[in-house]
């Protein structure tokens, strides 16, 4: 799956975008017990314009991610364009599930 994702921002930067890739740009040996690496990452969530997922069900990193964006754009209104990058294989059986919630934001941020 690591590969798929770099090779997607790979094409991102490729188009003249910054990307904040979390296992790429956020120093992971974390001291502090994860504290530093969430604080980055969500820094770079608020710096974004847009804000891309690649979704991974079992990811909770993905899915502290996917709180803070929900805070963000609906509760304290950021326009943020919202984009599920791998939208098009995700299998989501349940009847609500983190992907509904996102899948939401992506639509409503058209």
């Amino acid at each position: 799956m690591q590969e798929r994702i770099a090779r997607y921002v790979a094409s991102l930067e490729d188009e003249g975008h910054r990307v904040h890739w979390p296992i790429r740009d956020t120093k992971q040996d974390d001291p502090t017990g994860g504290y530093d690496v969430c604080k980055v990452n969500f820094q770079g969530i608020m710096e974004a314009d847009e804000i891309h997922i690649w979704y991974e069900e079992t990811s909770g990193g993905s899915k502290f991610d996917m709180g803070g964006v929900f805070m963000l754009v609906t509760m304290l209104g950021w326009q943020k364009k919202v984009i599920i990058a791998n939208d098009d294989e995700v299998v989501d059986p349940n009847k609500k599930s983190f992907y509904k919630v996102f899948k939401r934001l992506m639509e409503d941020a058209k």
